[in-house]
């Protein structure tokens, strides 16, 4: 079949399907229209043009807005697509669902935290079987001891009742090795969970390569993984 060279990006998905087209084809229909002089295929190759969709996954709000064309409602679309497209490609873990290791975590995680600018601390709380009640972000910036404090991180596993809590946070360089900070801030977070009845059971640091899990580094030895019957 000849393919029309007239035809735009909508009706080229209307004939051959979202699949058929390109990268900036895709984001032409998001935006929907383009600026002055552009056309919306021509703003969609121009936010392209430096990274790709990577970069602009990585992109803020607020830097999104200070490009050429893009006020806030077209900023918010894509920023919206991008969510979309992040929860897709994870692995959800949603409420009383068992977690049994850190594979979990980061297939959880990884589609949504590889591409965070800045470092992002979670803490998922379990119940008596490991299951997830929920997950409260706690801090976002640089991890420190000063920043990741206990009382931050036990207060909605007390207020909820929780038998158990795990944490996570992301490294934006896209190595998860972890850092001298991150093992004393676990190492923190263990002895408070001593003394409060509601162990620790791992921190994950999430990366673009891969993660790496405080307990299976001898960091954490509190509790057990194995959910209970």
């Amino acid at each position: 079949m000849a393919v029309r060279t007239d035809d735009g990006p909508r009706e080229r998905l209307g004939r051959f399907g979202a699949h058929a087209l390109s990268d900036g084809e895709l984001l032409a229909l998001l935006l929907g229209t383009g600026g002055p002089g552009r056309s919306a295929r021509e703003l969609a190759e121009q936010l392209l043009a430096n990274g790709g969709l990577r970069e602009l996954a990585r992109t803020t709000p607020a830097e999104l807005r200070r490009r050429p064309g893009i006020g806030a409602a077209k900023s918010a679309s894509l920023l919206a697509a991008v969510e979309l497209g992040r929860r897709l490609a994870a692995r959800r873990l949603r409420e009383g669902d068992p977690i049994r290791g850190p594979e979990d975590l980061f297939r959880h995680f990884h589609a949504s935290l590889r591409d965070a600018p800045h470092e992002r601390f979670l803490v998922v709380l379990l119940d008596g079987r490991h299951r997830v009640l929920r997950e409260v972000l706690t801090s976002q910036g640089t991890l420190t001891a000063s920043l990741v404090h206990p009382r931050e991180v036990f207060r909605p596993a007390l207020r909820e009742g929780a038998a158990a809590l795990v944490v996570v946070h992301n490294h934006p360089s896209g190595d998860p090795s972890p850092s001298a900070e991150d093992r004393e801030v676990t190492r923190r977070l263990v002895r408070a969970g001593a003394l409060l009845g509601v162990p620790l059971l791992d921190h994950v640091v999430v990366a673009e390569r891969g993660y790496c899990s405080l307990r299976e580094e001898g960091v954490v030895r509190e509790g057990e993984w194995e959910s209970t019957p």
